[in-house]
């Protein structure tokens, strides 16, 4: 158990028979009437966020949730399935738990958010940005440019992302996972 006064950025909680965490809180002590919590929580499973009150010295339940790293395999009838670099086990996730998964390559690491207590995968979390190799797009034309000109481009896994006019086919990019935007060209090594 904890008391509001315990809030901080990425506490996770036990509240409405679900899991949250903190994004933002701020303790205000109004003029009038008592001191509260303003917060606003992301729900783990659904990545939703929304806001909520707490009144201050509030009891709530913390929960540990676990960031654990695990390989991407491959994906069948059951869901997704990964690997525990550690313990090499392995599990399957249903394919709501696997936000972005069209960015996955298999064979490429990717976080598991895991509660502690009951050993539950909640959602997997991929890292800021991925390489991913070009299998399709239109040549540019020389002399088409305008400002911050793009076209579409197929990835090796299945995603559309758009480019800059200036790439082609088989070339190897930078995406930003969150927002499933180019980022740069990546040397070959």
């Amino acid at each position: 158990m904890a008391t509001t006064a315990d809030f901080r950025n990425g506490l996770a909680l036990e509240w409405n028979n679900d899991l949250f965490t903190i994004v933002e809180f701020q303790h205000v002590k109004p003029g009038k009437g008592g001191a509260f919590v303003r917060t606003k929580l992301k729900n783990i499973k659904t990545g939703r966020i929304f806001e909520n009150t707490f009144t201050a010295g509030e009891k709530v339940t913390t929960a540990r949730i676990e960031r654990r790293t695990f390989q991407y395999l491959y994906k069948d009838e059951l869901g997704y399935n990964f690997m525990d670099n550690d313990t090499f086990e392995q599990i399957s996730l249903e394919e709501y738990m696997v936000p972005q998964a069209d960015l996955m390559k298999e064979g490429s690491n990717v976080d598991i958010l895991i509660h502690a207590e009951t050993e539950t995968p909640l959602s997997v979390e991929m890292p800021a940005y991925v390489e991913l190799r070009v299998t399709y797009t239109e040549p540019g034309v020389k002399g088409d440019t305008a400002t911050n000109a793009s076209k579409p481009a197929t990835v090796e896994t299945g995603a559309t992302i758009k480019v800059p006019l200036f790439i082609d086919n088989d070339e190897l990019i930078k995406v930003n996972t969150s927002t499933y935007e180019y980022d740069s060209r990546v040397k070959e090594k």
